[in-house]
């Protein structure tokens, strides 16, 4: 059974989903917020609480522009490097931030943009390892990362099938077997129509390795399909307040809107039960007055033959099931029948 296990979860097909709370840079470099985020994203039930390890000179040029999506929700006359480096994180704050989710009892992963930000999240212990769409591409950091021997988390956005496999079989090569592929679109908010979450199967049964979706969307609704169609993952962006300044917040969920999420992820869980096909037990309780016996239709005298114009199918249950007609057309009457009583197998002559 494909499997990895990230603290004292265990992720497998019969496990539930594993929900990631993406607080990303939504602290906008407060480590009190940060801290906030732990607390909150405890509070609405999620299993893990995610951010972004990374150093704005080792990520990005100083004159590189800002994506589309960040022009659009950020102060344009702004660098994406003066945007990140405001978003920073000390490695002391994510101490802090650690023992918070020690505190609270939940998960911390952060995702590492280069071999120093890997080595420094391994020395603090992670169990496992997220990594961006953006470094799916970047096989020789994929590649560095796999010989912690720690499971891999693998956003696939903006990637094809061809470079899906070349990530996934770089990290086979460096010895760990311990992966996930996330179907993600890179795009803040990205919309329904660009989802395309029947990739994340696609991916998942072709690489034999566990499947889950990374969302960007407004709405639930492709999380709720991807958890019906089998994803063990889920990660959504999180934040305190959708409309603080930042490139993350207004393609977040917010606290409630999160706690709807997590709620609707369990749902789902429930109503897809199990592939075996048997009533539930309230139906079997049921069973009895909605289906239906064989009836006769007028008085039949002891001894008659009878034919299906004696017969009806009536609720409830309690006499010979309807599925008898053929044998009983032809029998003979044991005793005086009654129209619309339930046939019982003493009131037939069966030989």
């Amino acid at each position: 059974m494909k499997s990895i296990q990230i603290e004292d979860f265990t992720i497998n097909d019969e496990s539930h989903c594993y929900i990631i709370a993406e607080a990303g840079v939504n602290h906008n470099g407060n480590l009190e917020m940060a801290l906030e985020l732990v607390r909150q994203a405890k509070e609405i039930g999620v299993d893990c609480v995610k951010f972004q390890t990374f150093k704005a000179e080792s990520v990005i040029t100083k004159n590189a522009p800002k994506a589309n999506y960040q022009l659009e929700v950020t102060d344009p006359s702004e660098s994406q490097f003066e945007m990140l480096k405001k978003l920073e994180l000390t490695h002391k704050d994510y101490l802090r931030i650690i023992d918070e989710c020690k505190k609270h009892k939940i998960t911390f992963l952060s995702t590492p943009y280069n071999e120093e930000d890997a080595d420094f999240l391994n020395k603090l212990g992670v169990s496992a390892f997220k990594i961006a769409s953006g470094q799916i591409v970047e096989l020789s950091f994929l590649e560095y990362v796999a010989k912690f021997n720690k499971p891999m988390i693998l956003s696939s956005g903006m990637a094809t099938l061809a470079e899906v496999f070349e990530a996934v079989t770089a990290i086979r090569n460096s010895g760990n077997n311990q992966i996930a592929i996330l179907q993600c679109t890179t795009n803040y908010p990205s919309r329904n129509e660009d989802a395309n979450i029947r990739a994340m199967v696609s991916m998942g049964q072709s690489l034999d390795i566990l499947y889950g979706y990374s969302d960007h969307i407004e709405e639930n609704y492709a999380c709720f399909a991807s958890v019906a169609l089998g994803a063990k993952i889920i990660e959504k962006h999180f934040t305190l307040d959708r409309t603080l300044p930042g490139p993350d917040h207004k393609a977040s969920l917010n606290i409630p809107e999160f706690k709807s999420l997590v709620e609707g992820i369990r749902k789902t869980e429930i109503v897809l039960g199990s592939p075996i096909k048997i009533p539930s037990p309230k139906e079997i309780l049921n069973t009895q007055g909605m289906r239906r016996s064989i009836v006769l239709n007028t008085h039949l005298k002891k001894g008659e033959i009878i034919t299906e114009e004696h017969v009806s199918f009536k609720r409830p249950a309690t006499g010979i099931a309807p599925k008898r007609i053929k044998e009983l057309i032809g029998k003979r009457a044991a005793v005086d029948i009654n129209p619309d009583e339930p046939l019982k197998e003493g009131m037939v002559a069966w030989d």
